[in-house]
């Protein structure tokens, strides 16, 4: 991925010297924590990782905790991977704040990307970074830990450059359907449907986001040849490893549909690839059962 060209953003807040020392892990509801890329891709168990985050505030909540811990100096390493994040995140306020208001009618408003180390204080509560990168309505804000990707190289086969933007993409896609009004659908769901089907609910917005991490491929690349050879795979593949019927089979659990958060790896592979074929994003209502058949591998 060629980013030799590109500024970095300056809407990071990078918190990677210090820390919040441990403590509960909450959230309030689906519609305050949105949980992008992986469920609970540490320990293998989404349904563990969504009681422990949509069970309700607490004395754990926003705002609670002790204060922060300082850390070392980041190594050289950990200066250059906050660098790319931070001229990804250049590209995805490229992108959206012109195809935005031209395709939705809507103007986009950056989000800020947290970099964070092993424990975060969001608007959604305190999180660890075994909930894997994620977005939180709340405050509008994208977080992340860089050592996420390499769990993601070591474990789960999907290293590469191209694969950590589509991570960062995916999470912006949150933002983005949060400006939409498209989160709000499976907030103002929850406790008025079955478990089955808010389950359904959330693979429809992840998928989504899978799709608007395609459109912004689409974009990002017409705008600047930031593609090398390669980098699309590296960035299918990475879908695919992350889908709900793999990490439920590699932890050695059967293989339950109705539980998926996310989707399949086929289908997040198929929606990502729908969003870099077409970049528009009223081509990706995953809502709409004729567009989601129309896209989604059975």
């Amino acid at each position: 991925m060629r980013l030799d060209d590109v500024k970095a953003s300056t809407n990071v807040d990078d918190r990677r010297r210090s820390g919040i020392p441990g403590g509960p892990v909450v959230g309030g509801g689906i519609g305050m924590l949105v949980i992008g890329v992986i469920a609970l891709l540490l320990t293998g168990d989404p349904s563990a990782l969504l009681g422990g985050l949509l069970g309700g505030g607490g004395p754990g909540g926003p705002g609670a905790g002790p204060a922060t811990a300082q850390r070392g100096p980041l190594s050289p390493a950990e200066e250059k991977a906050g660098e790319d994040a931070k001229k990804i995140l250049t590209t995805t306020e490229e992108v959206w704040g012109e195809i935005l208001p031209r395709q939705a009618g809507v103007r986009y408003a950056p989000t800020t990307l947290v970099l964070f180390s092993q424990v975060v204080q969001s608007g959604c509560g305190r999180a660890t970074a075994q909930v894997g990168p994620f977005y939180c309505p709340a405050d509008r804000q994208v977080y992340l830990d860089l050592s996420f990707y390499d769990e993601l190289a070591r474990r789960f086969g999907a290293p590469g450059d191209f694969a950590q933007a589509y991570v960062i993409a995916h999470e912006v896609g949150h933002h983005v359907q949060n400006l939409l009004g498209t989160s709000d659908r499976v907030h103002r769901a929850r406790g008025k449907v079955s478990d089955v089907e808010l389950n359904r609910l959330s693979v429809r917005l992840e998928l989504q986001a899978d799709f608007l991490a395609g459109v912004w491929a689409h974009h990002a690349n017409k705008r600047r040849p930031i593609l090398e050879e390669g980098d699309v795979d590296e960035a299918i593949r990475c879908a695919k490893a992350i889908g709900d019927d793999r990490l439920q089979s590699q932890s050695g659990r059967a293989v339950v549909p109705d539980s998926f958060t996310h989707g399949t790896s086929e289908q997040r592979a198929a929606w990502f690839k729908h969003g870099l074929r077409t970049g528009d994003v009223r081509e990706g209502d995953t809502f709409d059962d004729a567009v989601f058949y129309r896209v989604t591998p059975r």
